[in-house]
C-alpha cells in the first residue's frame, strides 16, 4: 500500500494546525514542524524544531527523510506555512534583530526546506509537491509591514525560480505559492491592535473583523488540502484563495 506524507511548518497553531487536522483526516502521514509540543492526534509526528535554527534543520530533516525511506511514496508534500509579521512600524523604527527574525522564518527558511526536499526526493517518482503560503502583502505594500511585505514578495519569487529549474528534471517537484486572504489567525489581532500611529491602515483589519469577513482557518486548510489532492495546478501558479469557491 502506497503512502502518502505531508510536512508542515508552523503545525502548532492558526492555519498550520488547520492543515494538520484536514491532511490527517484524508490518511496522510503528518510530520508538523514547530517550536512547541502541543495538543495534536497522537499519529501527527511532531517535530519540535526552530525552522531558523540552520543546522539544527538540517539533522532534524535528515531524521525525517530516514524514515520516510521505508514508504513506497504515492505523494508527498511539503507546506511552507510558518511566518511572522514582527513589529509593525516603519523599518527605522523596528530592531534589527525583529527584522533578521522575520526574513529568516519567512524566507530564508523555506528557501532551506525547499533546497533539502528537492535534493533528498530527486530520484523520487512519486508526485511531490510544494505549496508556499504566502500574502497579498507580497504585491500590495503596506506602510509598516516593510520586513513581512519584503519577505513574502521573495517567497513568490522562489516558486516561480524553483520552478523554472524543475522543468529541465526528470522527476520535478511541482511548487505553487498560495495566497489564503485575510484569515482569524493571531497575526490578525496583533494588526488590530496596532496603533494607528505606527500602521495607518488599522480601521481596514477593524473593519473586516467587525463585518465577519474573516475566513476561518478551517476553511483555508480544505481549500489548499483540495488543490494538493487534485494536483492539476500548473507550477510556479501563485494561487489567490478568495477566487477558489470550494
Amino acid at each position: 500500500m502506497k503512502t502518502k506524507v505531508v510536512i508542515i511548518t508552523g503545525g502548532s497553531k492558526g492555519i498550520g494546525k488547520a492543515l494538520v487536522a484536514e491532511y490527517l483526516k484524508n490518511n496522510y502521514l503528518v510530520y508538523s514542524l514547530s517550536r512547541t509540543k502541543v495538543n495534536l492526534h497522537k499519529e501527527v509526528k511532531q517535530v519540535v524544531l526552530d525552522i531558523t535554527d540552520t543546522n539544527l534543520l538540517q539533522k532534524k530533516m535528515d531524521v525525517i527523510f530516514t524514515e520516510i525511506q521505508q514508504f513506497s511514496l504515492e505523494s508527498i508534500t511539503l507546506i511552507n506555512n510558518a511566518g511572522r509579521l514582527g513589529t509593525i512600524a516603519n523599518i527605522e523604527n523596528i530592531a534589527v534583530q525583529d527584522i533578521q527574525k522575520s526574513v529568516a522564518l519567512n524566507i530564508l527558511a523555506p528557501m532551506q526546506l525547499s533546497a533539502i526536499f528537492i535534493k533528498k526526493l530527486q530520484n523520487e517518482s512519486a508526485q511531490k509537491t510544494i505549496i508556499n503560503i504566502t500574502s497579498g502583502a507580497a504585491s500590495t505594500a503596506y506602510a509598516g509591514w516593510t520586513p513581512y511585505c519584503s519577505s513574502k514578495a521573495a517567497l513568490e519569487m522562489l516558486t516561480k525560480t524553483i520552478s523554472l529549474e524543475q522543468q529541465t528534471e526528470n522527476n520535478p517537484v511541482k511548487i505553487v505559492a498560495i495566497r489564503p486572504g485575510v484569515v482569524a489567525t493571531a497575526m490578525q489581532e496583533q494588526i488590530r491592535n496596532t496603533s494607528k500611529n505606527n500602521f495607518s491602515k488599522v480601521d481596514k483589519f477593524i473593519d473586516l473583523y467587525k463585518t465577519n469577513t474573516l475566513s476561518t482557518t478551517r476553511n483555508v486548510a480544505t481549500k489548499i488540502y483540495k488543490i494538493d489532492a487534485a494536483n492539476k495546478l500548473k507550477s510556479g501558479d501563485i494561487i489567490d484563495l478568495r477566487n477558489i469557491l470550494n
